[in-house]
């Protein structure tokens, strides 16, 4: 990304221009207001600042600039909120990235010519009927076929690559980049890698197309020659399926919506759900839950359902997956604001059938499936114990190291020991031998947090202009994180007072977060406060290049207690910053108020600016406190 690309970005896009996209905004005075879209209000409180390329909800305490609302909106990390918003401002990268952008729309292209390519042989020509004909009895309307752009891919070894390569100028390096063929024995060529097979396009979170499935027709599968029932694209550049869940892109609004995912294992499980209404269902497109997935799902619902098949294969994944989902989940829950194990559950279904079958069936049954989970833990427990003869010894002590592991994650000493009762009373011994079994060393848990890790932007350096880097992020903001680079040990000072609300910037945002999460691990690996690095490895793009560009500032060593002065200083200063939109949006709104004639509400905002008066003087005496004679204001450089 060039040099300053952060404030450059911003000098292009009018922070009301990008927040109207989504927030229907009035002008009121110098500032625009609207209803929050992050959580419900019926009376305005969310407020677009242009003089200060900043918004605000003074409701549910939420603001920021451009990157913070497009991080809010969309999930996204900073990397992918600066290449969303870079394109939309028309701000250039550099050539390797642009190169690398435009390989991967070509492959995009291609993929999404295979699609169109299925799709058409499914609704308009003879091959399809048979898989047109299967769909429709499964229940699939033509609207959701059209919607989805299901398709069929025919019998023929060389079909859509011949197509592709027709119409879209497809070289066979590209058709294999992108998994839609697979190479013969010996070298001789290539074949269509999907073959008589309905498909199922996949996209990212973003709707991009990353991939395709396939799936059998039930006479095909019952044949046993044609391969397994569902065959995914092969992994590539666009695609890999750990990281993949079918339908995210059109299930991440009512899964925020709702706080809820619910996850499933088939394609038509997804898609007979979104059918039926149920919105917030993805599907995993195999057996076995990633690490990767459940982090894919935490950015979107802090509560996770698994409602896998309950055929034999079905009910081994959901076994695996509720494992992994609890271990995964007690490592996330031990961060502020990571779920808890209250926010897991399992949805269990009416014997013997499977979730697109209930769903296009039984639909209030899945509701109240989906509505009354039944807890991680207790289904593990039930698990394990299904698993073995409870009358024999053996079959007990083996029922009880399958659930050691799970009963010792717990780290609330209260859920472990209500667990601990009701294991002892399905698995039919004493608690103190569930206790004293779990004593003895076992498999640890710990380590789950390492193997999920958002996509990252891409490592670069901090070339180029300093001073158009550091125009990405306010004054303040910037003399914080130089001194907290300088002093790594003062950040467990104030890791939890400096919170991310403070911070107006999304890169200063950004930055922060990534050294308190090193903070966090070092601390956890056992590394001394002395030994912690000034800049942790783990902290990639475009906030690193802030980090270097502010480590330039840092000059001679300065005295720690001059330091920490300087951070309380600058903390002070955000608080006024924040503080001081509050005040101005209490007169507003009692101007307002009383223009309106509204005498209840002017004296209830009345009461707010006293309070918000009070607020000042005491933060005026905090200012004296740390050697600062008047409350300076931060901005922009």
């Amino acid at each position: 990304m060039a040099s300053g690309s952060v404030a450059e970005i911003k000098s292009r896009l009018a922070v009301a221009d990008v927040v109207g996209e989504t927030v229907v905004l009035r002008k009121a005075g110098a500032a625009f207001k609207g209803l929050c879209p992050f959580h419900g209000e019926k009376t305005p409180s969310f407020v677009v600042t242009p003089a200060r390329e900043t918004w605000k909800c003074f409701g549910c305490g939420k603001g920021g600039d451009i990157f913070t609302f497009v991080m809010e909106r969309d999930s996204l990390p900073f990397g992918e909120a600066l290449t969303l918003l870079a394109a939309k401002a028309g701000v250039t990268i550099d050539d390797r990235s642009r190169a690398e952008d435009a390989r991967k729309m070509r492959l995009r292209d291609v993929l999404e010519g295979a699609v169109s390519f299925y799709h058409a042989i499914l609704t308009s020509h003879e091959l399809g009927r048979p898989a047109l004909d299967y769909l429709h009895s499964r229940g699939f309307t033509d609207e959701t076929i059209e919607a989805q752009r299901l398709g069929w891919s025919p019998d023929s070894w060389d079909a859509c690559s011949k197509a592709l390569a027709a119409k879209r100028g497809a070289t066979p390096a590209e058709l294999a980049a992108v998994g839609l063929t697979t190479e013969r024995d010996g070298g001789r060529g290539a074949y269509d890698r999907f073959r008589a097979r309905v498909i199922f396009p996949i996209r990212d979170a973003n709707g991009k197309i990353t991939g395709l499935g396939g799936r059998l027709l039930p006479e095909d599968d019952k044949r046993g020659d044609r391969g397994p029932k569902y065959l995914n694209s092969a992994a590539t550049e666009l695609f890999d399926k750990s990281r993949t869940l079918y339908l995210i892109d059109k299930a991440k609004p009512a899964m925020r919506k709702s706080g809820t995912a619910v996850l499933v294992e088939g394609y038509t499980d997804a898609l007979m759900a979104h059918q039926s209404g149920f919105t917030n269902v993805v599907a995993s497109m195999g057996t076995a839950l990633t690490p990767a997935q459940v982090a894919l799902l935490l950015r979107y619902g802090s509560k996770i359902l698994l409602a896998y098949d309950v055929d034999a294969a079905g009910a081994k994944a959901g076994a695996f997956g509720a494992t992994e989902l609890l271990r995964l989940v007690t490592e996330l829950g031990s961060a502020d604001g990571g779920p808890s194990l209250i926010d897991v559950g399992i949805v269990r279904l009416p014997d013997g059938k499977d979730p697109d079958e209930v769903v296009r069936d039984q639909p209030e049954a899945w509701r109240a499936a989906t509505e009354q989970p039944v807890p991680v833990v207790e289904y593990l427990i039930d698990t394990h114990a299904q698993a073995h003869d409870l009358k024999d010894l053996g079959g007990r002590k083996r029922a009880i190291d399958g659930i050691k592991p799970i009963l010792r994650s717990l780290r609330d000493p209260i859920v472990r020991d209500g667990y601990i009762s009701a294991a002892a009373r399905r698995i039919g011994v004493d608690e103190n031998s569930i206790r004293e079994a779990m004593i003895q060393r076992g498999a640890e848990t710990a380590g789950a947090e390492s193997r999920i890790s958002a996509d990252r932007v891409r490592a670069a350096d901090a070339d180029g202009d300093v001073e158009s880097i550091l125009a990405g992020v306010t004054s303040p903001e910037a003399e914080l994180l130089r001194l907290l680079i300088a002093a790594p040990a003062e950040r467990l000072r104030v890791r939890d007072v400096l919170t991310d609300q403070l911070f107006t910037s999304g890169l200063a945002r950004s930055l922060w977060r990534g050294l308190r999460a090193a903070l966090d691990s070092a601390l956890e690996a056992g590394t001394t406060i002395d030994a912690l690095e000034r800049l942790p490895s783990t902290i990639e793009g475009e906030e690193r290049r802030l980090a270097q560009a502010l480590s330039v500032r840092l000059g001679a060593t300065v005295e720690i207690t001059r330091i920490r002065i300087g951070i309380d200083q600058t903390i002070l200063r955000l608080e006024a910053d924040r503080l001081e939109e509050a005040m101005a949006w209490s007169r507003s709104e009692i101007a307002e108020a009383e223009r309106e004639g509204d005498a209840v509400r002017v004296r209830s905002l009345m009461e707010a600016e006293r309070d918000l008066g009070q607020k000042r003087k005491a933060l005026d005496r905090r200012f004296l406190a740390s050697g600062v004679l008047t409350a300076a204001k931060g901005g922009k450089k």
